[in-house]
């Protein structure tokens, strides 16, 4: 029997958990399931998405953005209408790649995130 993996969450680091906190819930139109000042979760269809406050633990980072999220979205432009309220940079313009457009914004945090819309 081989060994098998199963990619079901990732986290990324945060320095301010509650303006955090309030970002995501704000762009993903939900609440978090698990709030807590070092590790609080979003459950995203099954996957878990989840913000650690590294400075809360003592544990050094690395601020950049050598592992991106990629969220996948129905509607493009009514993402850039969210990132626009929420006042979010992007740092990788609109872009056709292959069969999705493409972007990357940074959060409040300072995290690079990309999103894809595929196209039809």
């Amino acid at each position: 029997m081989g060994l098998n993996f199963k990619l079901n969450s990732l986290y990324i680091c945060v320095k301010d958990m509650n303006r955090a906190i309030d970002f995501y819930e704000k762009l993903l139109e939900q609440s978090v399931e698990k709030r807590d000042e070092v590790f609080s979760v979003f459950n995203i269809n099954g996957f878990r998405f989840c913000l650690f406050n590294n400075s809360k633990m003592q544990e050094q980072v690395n601020w950049g953005d050598n592992c991106l999220p990629s969220f996948e979205v129905n509607d493009i432009n009514k993402l850039i209408n969210r990132l626009e309220i929420l006042n979010a940079k992007l740092v990788f313009p609109l872009t056709k790649i292959n069969d999705n457009l493409v972007l990357e914004f940074k959060d409040t945090e300072g995290n690079d995130i990309e999103v894809y819309c595929r196209i039809s």
